[in-house]
């Protein structure tokens, strides 16, 4: 059982504790518009010129002050109440306002020494934010104390409720910009409130930020009526809790008093779960802060609004070096927040600036909770041989490969009960996707209502569905950047609804790992399944392999794609990506029964190899093939071997090499991916001179675009998935993508000089087989009996 909440503190804060918390707000505000405009003259030790200001203006300061206020005041309560705490900004681009304030606590410093807490390390902040060799303007990697980029909005409070997930002692604030609140997956994670376990998780504190204003336009919740709201939220599930107004310090005091309330709440309701056993779902408190957007900046500029309009959005002052009236206009603005009572000679913080920040590694910046791979423990995989499937001979067995990865997920989750450490994560389809032996270890996390005929549902679960992609990738980044570990299981087609969540994931590992500082989290892991070649039942839409391409377009140090063929390859893929760090790994597998190949310890060799030729499917007699049957993917294997069959019958003196493909990397040069093959090797696997039929899973482009620069790249011929799909039978999905045996058949005879000729029959046999499998289908709804009951040995 965690440990009960801390005591609650509702003492308000007394005007001298008003005094420092608005120092310190100040100071931040300071610093957040120092950042957008000045290239010297930090502390305005003398008049400002042209040539203390920056080129070019970047960044945005219309959320900063309300940013700066809730860092503030986060500090305020931290301290007081001995929290562990982390905050997700979700407007992102307020980046000068999470850099000041980490710069204020002394946490930038500690990760940039050059960066110091002083006139000197002042300039450096200044100069670096939006500038060449710089930081981007965003809460990016680079920002001590940030797990979200927030440069694409709608994820913030996905990601602060994954951080919540099995760390019961974090509170985890999230602020969302109410531009951000109009996007759909923002809607969605309202409802991740019916998954957080009072008992075992954290507590989720979202702020929402009501400025007013997006770029242009005025933004839909702050023009709700204030009851309509507070309908809405409270239709959510949360408790709003407002604060209102401009003036400084009756801001003050009523967000401190929204704080300590909130944080009573909370703890009232962890309290109640954890002493008393209270079984129903909290309300949770969500602080709703309305400040103007651009508050304390140019109220006016060129005789138009510019505080609490859009025009505060991003730099209220643009013409500063070209414009005196701006330039006077900036210097007053900087002025009007009295630096020289918040630094002292040296340009370092008052004593009053610096009281309300928390000590050490409770400071946000220093938190561990936002360098995960500090926090991190191995996941205890266990080994393989306990559920790898017997082969004796290949190709005579089928298993479902998902099934049999769900015994060991489930070993994991039972071997992961009492450290908490481990989710599976899944739009509705665990079951679907024949992983359901999780169930076994641990129930569907829940804290809704149920009825007698729900299953396996457990308000202390950690399989989390919910039938949103967006929520669950959400969660998962967040508990993956926290310190933990997981897997993603979707329906192939589907996982293309995150197509630019994992894009900013890939960038910020991308980014960590330059940071020295940032430790290693463990990897994102997509399991793909229900995959193009068995959607025969659901129709073309639900046909899409294409969410390999868009990943393998990214950064090549972070993603990796396998293409398991097997059950045991399978195994052998998925303990190598549970084990990894810092990538992004895409298994692709189907959940249909599929033939078994390779014993475990061949599966072990071969997906350590990454592609390889199996000798036992070729009919090589020491010299060089005639032609190479490569494959890529569970259908498109069994359609080679198929197809290599057939060639043993009716060309048996054709030299054939099968060669299979698990890691999609290995067919890009070694100077383009830490997998990639050289040319030398590739050469040697593939040939340089010999007709190369590539039956691929995904989209046909992709290989051709991994293996243009190979020599033999003008021999390679790819099949595989070019839209055309449909409900239908299973083996009518390959045919329709002449992906089908015959049709590879056909490619040999086709490619394979001299052969057109010589094998005339052969392909003649081929072709009318495709005939006569179009005129079975359509009589008797299911694929030809040779296909159908088809095996390796028959």
């Amino acid at each position: 059982m965690p440990e009960a909440p801390r005591p609650e503190s509702t003492t308000a804060p007394t005007d001298e504790e008003l005094r420092t918390l608005d120092a310190h707000w100040r100071a931040a505000n300071y610093l957040a518009a120092g950042q957008i405009y000045l290239l010297a003259n930090p502390l305005l030790t003398e008049p400002l010129r042209p040539e203390h200001i920056k080129p070019r203006l970047l960044g945005h300061w219309g959320t900063s002050p309300g940013l700066n206020l809730v860092y503030t005041h986060l500090n305020r309560v931290i301290g007081q109440r001995g929290l562990d705490a982390l905050c997700v900004w979700g407007p992102g681009h307020g980046g000068p306002s999470v850099l000041a304030n980490s710069w204020l606590e002394g946490s930038y410093s500690e990760k940039y020494p050059d960066v110091s807490r002083d006139a000197e390390g002042m300039t450096r902040l200044f100069r670096q934010f939006s500038f060449p060799g710089g930081v981007p303007s965003h809460v990016a990697p680079e920002v001590p104390g940030s797990i979200h980029e927030g440069g694409e909005l709608g994820y913030s409070l996905a990601h602060a409720y994954g951080a919540a997930l099995d760390n019961p002692d974090l509170l985890v604030a999230c602020v969302i910009g109410d531009g951000e609140a109009e996007t759909g997956p923002l809607a969605g994670s309202w409802h991740a409130n019916k998954f957080l376990d009072p008992v075992h998780d954290g507590a989720v504190l979202p702020i929402l930020h009501l400025n007013g204003y997006k770029i242009a336009n005025p933004t839909v919740l702050s023009r709700l009526p204030e009851a309509e709201l507070d309908e809405l939220l409270r239709g959510y599930g949360h408790e709003p809790i407002h604060v209102t107004g401009d003036e400084p310090l009756a801001v003050h005091r009523a967000m401190a008093q929204a704080m300590d309330t909130a944080l009573d709440r909370i703890a009232g309701a962890q309290r109640a779960a954890r002493e008393q056993g209270a079984a129903e779902r909290p309300r949770w408190p969500v602080i709703v802060l309305r400040t103007p957007k651009g508050w304390t900046g140019p109220a006016e500029v060129d005789g138009q609004p510019v505080e609490n309009t859009w025009r505060a959005h991003q730099v209220p002052l643009s013409g500063v070096r070209d414009n005196p009236d701006h330039l006077r206009q900036l210097e007053a603005w900087l002025r009007s927040y009295r630096p020289e009572e918040l630094f002292d000679d040296e340009g370092r913080p008052v004593a009053d600036v610096l009281a309300p920040i928390p000590g050490g590694e409770r400071r946000l910046g220093a938190t561990p909770h936002a360098n995960g791979g500090l926090l991190v423990h191995d996941l205890p995989v266990p080994s393989l041989d306990d559920f790898a499937v017997p082969v004796d001979k290949p190709g005579t067995t089928l298993h479902e490969p998902t099934r049999v990865l769900g015994d060991l997920l489930a070993r994991i989750m039972r071997d992961t009960a009492d450290r908490r450490n481990f989710r599976l994560v899944g739009p509705d389809e665990t079951a679907s996707n024949r992983l359901q032996a999780v169930f076994d270890a641990s129930g569907k996390a829940w804290q809704a209502g149920t009825l007698d005929v729900d299953e396996h549902l457990d308000p202390h679960g950690r399989v989390m569905e919910i039938l949103s992609e967006h929520l669950c990738q959400g969660w998962l980044e967040g508990y993956l950047l926290t310190g933990r570990h997981g897997l993603f299981s979707c329906y192939e087609a589907f996982v293309h609804i995150v197509d630019s969540m994992v894009n900013q994931h890939i960038k910020w590992l991308r980014t960590s790992r330059r940071l020295p500082w940032r430790a290693p989290i463990a990897s994102l892991n997509y399991l793909l399944t229900s995959h193009v070649w068995r959607q025969d039942h659901n129709g073309f839409s639900h046909q899409d392999p294409g969410f390999v391409d868009h990943v393998l377009n990214k950064s090549p140090e972070v993603v990796r794609v396998y293409l398991p063929p097997d059950a045991n390859t399978l195994l052998s893929v998925a303990d190598h990506a549970l084990r990894s760090r810092d990538y992004v790994n895409v298994i692709v597998a189907g959940k249909q029964p599929c033939f078994d190949w390779l014993t475990l310890d061949e599966a072990k060799v071969h997906c350590a190899r990454g592609a390889g030729i199996w000798e036992w499917a070729g009919t090589e007699n020491g010299g060089a093939p005639d032609v190479v049957l490569a494959c890529a993917g569970d259908v498109p294997t069994q359609e080679t071997l198929a197809a290599a069959h057939l060639l043993r019958r009716y060309l048996p003196e054709l030299s054939v090499r099968v060669v299979n493909v698990v890691d999609l990397a290995r067919l890009l040069p070694q100077e383009e991916h830490p997998h990639g093959m050289s040319d030398f090797e590739y050469d040697g696997l593939f040939t340089t001179d010999k007709p190369v039929i590539f039956a691929y899973h995904g989209y046909p482009w992709l290989i051709h675009r991994l293996a243009y620069r190979r020599t033999g790249h003008r021999n390679l011929h790819v099949r595989g998935y070019k839209e055309a799909g449909t409900t239908t039978t299973p083996f009518d999905m390959v045919v329709r993508n002449d992906l089908d045996r015959y049709r590879l058949v056909m490619d040999v005879v086709d490619r394979v000089p001299g052969l057109a000729v010589r094998a005339t029959a052969v392909r003649q046999r081929m072709a009318d087989a495709r005939t006569r499998h179009h005129a079975w289908i359509r009589e008797h709804g299911t694929d030809l009996p040779e296909v159908a009951e088809w095996s390796w040995n028959a």
